[in-house]
């Protein structure tokens, strides 16, 4: 008898210890927006050096964001990273090179606390010495529950 009580007991237990999830519980990835009309770098786009890049874009989030990063690196091997089905001309007419004075750029970025929506805005110089070509502008955006999206944009650095 006390084993059949135990079992029940414990069967009993068993689905009241599993809680239905919260409305909050976050289970979706960020949103990264390079729609709107000043949305920027677009793929394929040429920049020039000397001259800074705007970079401008709006992140969504169901719960809540929290921090993104970019990174520009050269393409001087031809790898990828396209999140985009758009293939740039650019890539297939370039040739292979060896960096000489390549441009990177690596920065992280804290989005406010408690935001579902951030248009997020950085200026990156572009320095006037840096090797022309093709390069990967690349984003990542991250939410406070650590679910993350990433965006992989093709564009050329070349004199103006």
């Amino acid at each position: 008898m006390n084993k059949v009580l135990l079992l029940a007991l414990l069967f009993t237990l068993s689905f009241t210890a599993c809680e239905k999830m919260s409305d909050d519980y976050d289970d979706e990835s960020p949103v990264i927006d390079m729609t709107a009309i000043d949305a920027s770098p677009q793929n394929c786009i040429t920049i020039f050096r000397g001259e800074p890049l705007e970079f401008n874009a709006v992140f969504t989030d169901n719960i809540e964001l929290g921090s993104f990063s970019i990174e520009m690196h050269h393409n001087f091997d031809h790898h990828t990273h396209s999140t985009d089905a758009e293939h740039c001309e650019e890539e297939g007419e370039e040739e292979e090179k060896t960096p000489v004075s390549p441009f990177r750029w690596i920065e992280n970025y804290t989005i406010p606390s408690g935001l579902k929506s951030y248009t997020a805005t950085v200026t990156i110089p572009i320095p006037q010495g840096v090797d022309v070509g093709l390069y990967h502008f690349m984003v990542r955006l991250t939410d406070a529950a650590g679910w993350q999206t990433f965006k992989g944009i093709s564009v050329k650095i070349a004199e103006k």
